[in-house]
């Protein structure tokens, strides 16, 4: 073997030894880095077993107050099942009692000094029960007398694509105020309409508006013909809804101005014409000041809708300047409610030789056709308890509950969902997508609970809604009005009603009353209510979240209270706050800030008993009151100060 193959030989021996050590330690590579993997994984098992045993510690801890309620829910729902049983028993005896005697006495009491009927206990549990609700709704009317009129879309002098949308949204017939107003609105008259909500006054303008632009054939071109203004962006929304239905078969164009949606895009949409806008004042006032090229010269017609709505929020201001920024030659409609000093000053600023249409004048009572209304006097450390027994037992049905503030609905309603009862919340401190989405969602729903304030109150066109309960009075009649017309809306629809009153409210029915709103006594056994007092007070003891907002709902309970309308009833003074605060889940109020005012004219007054009592030896009764208040200071925790 010569020395060249030797070196060549040895060569290869050598390549053939360092693939082996690469082999070898490729292999010991892999080893290495399945062993790793292996490490990992079990490093990550037990990393995850601990965050598993971590939550459920959590979960456990968390679930031990939630526990106690679901026992007192299932305890009462299964007292309520065999109470059910029990009545269903007396009610076939008292059957069979009923055909053998002729004269059997009705399980209805008068109350002499209320003028109203009171519905007592033995009769109360069909009003907290879905199966006999059923079963009034078998014998209900189905048919709503005067609310539509024999008058028909088709006899309207409107054009062809009018009526094919009319059509196509299935209208037939006319209520009272579409009747009444249309045909004057088609001849260009000023008109001021006074309807309650639920009337169907949306269509009442939106008809006569849509024709207007097809008959003198304004085009995008033109701008903008038709500006609808409305208070709230859940109402304008709603009537933009319809507009684009009724708009079907035309070819103008609809814009919808509101605050939180884009202005951006708003105001590009106006550069390029808009015929119809349906806007809020403020955001309406805003490009009509600052957008470039936003064509409103063209303005054929005004349309105010809920005008006591827009003056009341505080838009008075922003509608003064909108007025003076459009067009004088116009028609103009304004609709409102309710009549009034503002509104009329209103009328005389924007509407020419107007007609008045008032449907609803004559009527014998205030509130829609249908309407089943009652309320019941319950002390305030019991009103959570009977919100909680009614709900659950409302479980089938549409219901709305409203509230007299913003952190009240939030309280309620994160506590509900933490007691596996589901509700939906709206109010104004709410994002405007969040609100629309909530909305719609409820809207859609065939069941289930919104809590709500005032926002919602206004014009919202929510179908099937079974039940309005308002958990806290409104501040005056007419928004008791506007809150129970979210039900009974349109024909062949029933609804029914519920208002909690303190026994120190019920003053409240005398202004109902004046108002034409008569309601029955509904009383509620507290031995039917669901007894989870306890566990209420234990969960917003425990549970740090819960506990902030309750008690920043029990503040602005109180704050909403002292600013009450009605003084003479509604005085933070005469509250039992440790009854309210249990009401909020405190055993102990919490410490709240108030300013109680006392008026010059109640100075003078007390100034002179003062000076009468001084003769007599008496203590004035601003000393007592004074006595009253510090004594109420010193033993409940309220703060007052002058």
């Amino acid at each position: 073997m010569g020395g060249k193959e030797f070196k060549k030989m040895k060569k290869e021996l050598k390549k053939e030894k360092l693939k082996q050590k690469s082999k070898h330690q490729e292999d010991a590579v892999d080893e290495e880095v399945e062993d790793e993997i292996e490490n990992e994984q079990d490093e990550d098992e037990q990393i995850q077993n601990k965050k598993v045993e971590k939550q459920g510690k959590k979960i456990k801890k968390d679930k031990k107050n939630k526990k106690d309620l679901k026992k007192a829910k299932k305890q009462a729902q299964a007292e309520d099942d065999d109470e059910e049983e029990q009545e269903q028993e007396e009610e076939d005896e008292d059957q069979i009692e009923e055909e053998v005697q002729d004269d059997q006495q009705p399980n209805i009491v008068f109350d002499d000094e209320k003028d109203n009927v009171k519905i007592t206990s033995s009769n109360m549990n069909k009003y907290l029960s879905d199966e006999s609700k059923a079963t009034e709704q078998q014998d209900a009317p189905t048919s709503r007398a005067g609310f539509f009129s024999n008058d028909l879309f088709d006899d309207l002098e409107v054009c062809k694509p009018t009526k094919d949308a009319l059509k196509q949204m299935k209208f037939t017939n006319m209520t009272h105020i579409q009747s009444r107003t249309i045909p004057h609105l088609l001849k260009g008259r000023d008109v001021l309409g006074a309807a309650k909500t639920g009337s169907g006054k949306t269509l009442a303008f939106l008809i006569p508006a849509i024709e207007m632009l097809y008959k003198t054939n304004f085009v995008q071109s033109m701008g903008t013909g038709i500006i609808v203004i409305t208070p709230t962006r859940e109402l304008a929304t709603q009537i933009y809804d319809v507009a684009k239905q009724l708009m079907f078969f035309h070819s103008k164009t609809l814009g919808l101005l509101i605050g939180g949606a884009n202005r951006k895009a708003e105001a590009i949409k106006l550069k390029t014409g808009v015929n119809m806008i349906i806007a809020t004042p403020g955001r309406l006032l805003d490009h009509l000041q600052n957008t470039a090229g936003f064509a409103y010269h063209n303005l054929l017609g005004l349309i105010i809708d809920e005008a006591d709505a827009i003056l009341r929020i505080g838009f008075q201001e922003e509608l003064t300047e909108i007025l003076k920024l459009l067009p004088i030659d116009r028609q103009t409609v304004l609709f409102s409610a309710t009549q009034n000093k503002k509104i009329d000053d209103l009328a005389r600023l924007s509407l020419k030789q107007p007609i008045y249409i008032g449907v609803d004048d004559v009527a014998e009572t205030s509130t829609v056709e249908g309407l089943e209304q009652g309320y019941v006097i319950i002390d305030a450390d019991k009103k959570f308890r009977l919100l909680f027994t009614f709900l659950q037992k409302q479980k089938k049905k549409k219901v709305m509950v409203f509230f007299s503030s913003c952190n009240s609905v939030k309280f309620h309603s994160d506590l509900l969902n933490y007691v596996d009862i589901p509700v939906l919340d709206i109010h104004g401190k709410q994002k405007q997508q969040k609100r629309l989405n909530t909305f719609y969602e409820f809207s859609n729903a065939t069941s289930g609970v919104l809590l709500c304030t005032d926002v919602a109150a206004r014009g919202l066109d929510i179908p099937n809604v079974d039940w309005i309960v308002q958990y806290d009075p409104p501040d005056d009649t007419k928004e008791y009005i506007h809150r129970v017309g979210r039900t009974c809306r349109g024909a062949n629809t029933t609804g029914k009603a519920l208002l909690f009153l303190l026994p120190e409210e019920k003053d409240y029915l005398k202004y109902l009353k004046a108002a034409k709103v008569n309601l029955n006594e509904y009383e509620f056994p507290e031995n039917k209510l669901a007894n989870i007092q306890d566990q209420f007070d234990k969960l917003v003891e425990r549970n740090y979240f819960l506990n902030r907002c309750a008690f920043e709902a029990f503040r602005s309970y109180l704050h909403s209270y002292s600013a009450h309308s009605l003084k003479d009833i509604f005085d933070v003074a005469n509250l039992d706050l440790q009854k309210i605060g249990r009401s909020f889940g405190f055993k102990i109020p919490p410490r709240v800030n108030l300013n109680v005012k006392v008026s010059s004219k109640t100075q003078r007054k007390n100034k002179v008993k003062q000076i009468s009592d001084s003769k007599t030896g008496k203590k004035s009764g601003f000393q007592m009151r004074d006595k009253k208040l510090l004594q109420k200071k010193q033993g409940d925790g309220r703060q007052f100060s002058r």
